[in-house]
């Protein structure tokens, strides 16, 4: 099974700017495609900004799905050869979800709606998310996705590990309080699943709400392949090995020392977890 290489773009975006965001996108994705990477994550929100105060407000910056971002995109997709995954406000009638799209040489292969929604920025304005998660096929790279507060239920990312994801990706917006969610969270979710995990966030700043970069991309056992220490904009890359997150069995002694955290779950002691609080 072929390795691949993947980046993460650690960068800013101007508020409710989304054609000189789009534009940055896809130099970046030119750039990081030009560099090898066969599949690049862009921060949530990336097309639009995060700091919307209302539906009324946000809505004018939310796009449908597929829409003209996503069409635009695609076209690179198709000229690079390349696949890219990057966050969005998504309108579908009078409603708005933060949402992330994956897209390819193929067209738009997949989206996501942000499931766990945080008082903050847009998301006390936007939709809590209505589909199940989903593992997408890239022709060997098996992705999931969720977006930021997400990262902070483990349910979330073992139902895609459970659904045979080999990469969760988590385009995020982190405050200076989710610095424990980059440093701590990230290796935990890829440890938990044995998954790889990348978490890419933003930079910048936004009416004031400042961002703390600190992406990171951690391979099957919570390690860091690749990071960022601080809040500069940077591209992050690393290579990935789809077959080392589909071996779950971990064999350190044969018939002593064996563990499999999938295999060794006890599900029928799990009722409490989906119970209402």
């Amino acid at each position: 099974m072929a390795t691949w290489t993947i980046a993460g773009v650690q960068m800013d975006c101007r508020f409710a700017d989304r054609a000189a965001n789009l534009a940055a996108i896809r130099a970046h994705l030119r750039d990081t495609a030009s560099r090898g990477a066969r599949l690049t994550i862009f921060p949530e929100c990336i097309l639009s900004g995060y700091c919307f105060q209302s539906a009324d407000e946000a809505r004018v910056h939310a796009e449908p799905l597929p829409g003209p971002a996503t069409e635009a995109i695609a076209a690179d997709c198709r000229e690079l050869n390349t696949f890219a995954i990057f966050g969005l406000l998504e309108r579908d009638g009078e409603r708005i979800f933060n949402s992330a799209a994956l897209i390819g040489p193929q067209g738009l292969l997949g989206t996501y709606r942000k499931t766990h929604l945080p008082c903050l920025g847009v998301d006390r304005c936007t939709v809590v998310g209505d589909r199940p998660y989903q593992v997408h096929d890239l022709g060997g790279l098996r992705v999931g996705m969720l977006i930021c507060y997400d990262g902070s239920f483990p349910e979330a990312s073992r139902a895609l590990a459970l659904q045979g994801a080999d990469l969760i990706a988590l385009p995020t917006n982190w405050p200076p309080e989710g610095t424990g969610s980059a440093r701590l969270l990230t290796p935990a979710r890829a440890l938990e699943n044995r998954v790889y995990f990348a978490a890419v966030n933003r930079v910048g700043a936004e009416r004031g709400f400042r961002f703390v970069g600190l992406s990171r991309i951690c391979d099957v056992t919570g390690e860091l392949l690749a990071a960022s220490e601080d809040d500069r904009a940077t591209v992050l890359f690393a290579t990935i090995d789809p077959a080392r997150a589909r071996a779950k069995r971990i064999v350190n002694i044969p018939g002593e020392y064996e563990v499999d955290r999938i295999a060794d779950r006890r599900p029928d002691l799990y009722g409490d977890l989906v119970k209402e609080c």
